[in-house]
């Protein structure tokens, strides 16, 4: 079993294409892993491996057969989907998300639902309603949010791959936290039918693997124009397996404003180690500037908690999901709310709706959407000069657990060097960096829209040069304490 595990997924779909591993017996090797899971990265596992499709076997499916982990928040036909929250506690959606349904019918079967921050709002993955995900390199610390546990599930070989969503660094910043790749791809690129809605023009869903090979397999999949999602786009040319060797030619735009002040000593140690791996493969490394990032932050926790005021009023206890009796329809609502949400989702549907009053739309929400807009025309102007901009993924570390939670600015903080990229609607890949004082980093690369196969062909040739190695949360070679 553990030499099925120790393979890569594009790996793992060679052998079962060449015929030399059976499909079930990887889908089974993953799921024992994945029931015996000490980090509550999951919240529903498949009962077994699927019945052999006839007319197409996994050994002529692109995917091979490589089991797929999906963050809660995807609908899965028939299969709970209650993205971290009470309020859709056993709900069981009558369809599947285009994404996951794409990637099934390329060869991806659902091994397992993970755990995730309530509607995908969070940077610790501790505010799930079904308990806080454990960092599989040391459990007395944070995975990582939203999409904890999909990051996590992967960098402790409980799943070979995952996906995730992107709405603020919910999948790039636990990637980095967690030692492995998460890929945010550029905005409409992948359908967001059938992701249950936290910000609508941010949600974004992407990978999150243990190599850029895989992220770049996975992605492959994923992309694509889709008739039951208006802002799908069809992507243009086709995302090919990286094979970059060096950065040759490449420009790298280093923003002082999400470079300096206020990153843990150990994470900029080694995003100035990769950096300099960087200019030896080639690449030229230049100071650029992004004047309106340093406000990115306020911007999107007023436009992300506006949107998400207006996306969660479906939540009712009138349709489906939870539902608390009362008297009058009103009292119906309000009981069922106050049951059904958590406190940080509470705290950011009252956020947003006050964003949005009467008398305070304009100078908020209006404001921070001109912002967005400067955002925008920054990485426009920056990539005038350069092909991407390189920035640190997380200011920190994984943190402890509990440690930010009464302090949610310093928890926002979390996401100060990712929430830029989807304000923006550009793709950005974090790759693992180093470790600092025994923990994962991640260095982060962004680029123009849909340039995700050239960002990926240079995370590939950075990741051969820095050559990680992730496999102690795999072999259990890791920080493990009671929590």
């Amino acid at each position: 079993m553990s030499s099925l595990i120790d393979l890569t997924a594009a790996q793992a779909a060679d052998r079962v294409r060449a015929g030399e591993i059976d499909a079930a017996e990887l889908f089974d090797a993953y799921r024992s892993r994945a029931l015996a899971d000490d980090l509550n990265a999951f919240t529903w596992l498949a009962e077994g491996a699927p019945e052999a499709d006839p007319v197409r076997p996994a050994r002529d499916a692109p995917l091979g057969g490589v089991p797929l982990a999906v963050k809660d928040l995807f609908c899965t036909e028939g299969v709970p989907s209650q993205a971290g929250s009470r309020i859709l506690e056993g709900y069981r959606p009558p369809y599947t998300a285009t994404v996951v349904a794409k990637l099934a019918e390329a060869g991806a079967p659902l091994l397992g639902k993970t755990n995730q921050d309530e509607f995908a709002m969070g940077s610790s993955n501790e505010n799930s309603a079904f308990g806080p995900v454990l960092n599989p390199w040391d459990t007395s610390r944070v995975p990582g949010g939203s999409s904890g546990g999909s990051a996590a599930a992967v960098a402790a070989g409980l799943a070979p791959w995952a996906i995730g969503t992107d709405t603020g660094g919910s999948i790039r910043q636990p990637a980095a936290l967690c030692g492995i790749v998460g890929l945010k791809p550029t905005y409409g690129a992948c359908s967001r039918y059938g992701m249950i809605a936290f910000a609508s023009s941010l949600d974004q869903a992407g990978p999150l693997t243990r190599d850029v090979t895989d992220a770049a397999l996975l992605l492959a999949h994923m992309v694509g124009r889709d008739r039951r999602d208006s802002t799908s786009l069809e992507f243009p040319g086709e995302i090919e397996l990286p094979r970059a060797e060096d950065l040759a030619g490449i420009r790298l735009g280093v923003p002082e404003e999400l470079s300096g002040e206020g990153i843990e000593p150990g994470v900029l140690d080694s995003f100035n180690a990769t950096l300099r791996l960087a200019e030896g493969l080639g690449a030229t490394i230049e100071a650029c500037r992004l004047p309106h990032a340093p406000h990115a932050l306020a911007a999107y926790y007023l436009i992300a908690p506006a949107e998400a005021s207006s996306n969660l009023a479906r939540f009712d206890g009138v349709r489906y999901g939870l539902r608390v009796d009362a008297d009058d329809l009103t009292e119906m609502y309000s009981r069922t709310r106050a049951a059904g949400f958590g406190a940080e989702v509470k705290r950011r549907i009252m956020l947003g709706t006050y964003a949005l009053s009467s008398g305070y739309y304009d100078a908020y929400y209006g404001t921070a959407q001109k912002v967005r807009t400067l955002i925008s025309q920054d990485f426009e102007a920056a990539f005038a000069s350069f092909d991407f901009i390189v920035t640190p993924t997380s200011p920190w570390t994984a943190f402890e657990l509990g440690s930010k939670t009464a302090d949610p600015y310093a928890m926002y903080l979390n996401d100060f060097c990712t929430v830029p990229m989807p304000l923006a609607g550009i793709p950005a890949i974090s790759i693992p960096s180093g470790l600092s004082e025994g923990l994962p980093v991640g260095f982060q690369l962004a680029g123009p829209a849909f340039s995700e196969s050239r960002m990926l062909d240079a995370a590939f040739a950075l990741e051969r040069a820095i050559a990680f190695d992730g496999s102690g949360p795999m072999t259990g070679d890791r920080a493990r304490r009671a929590s």
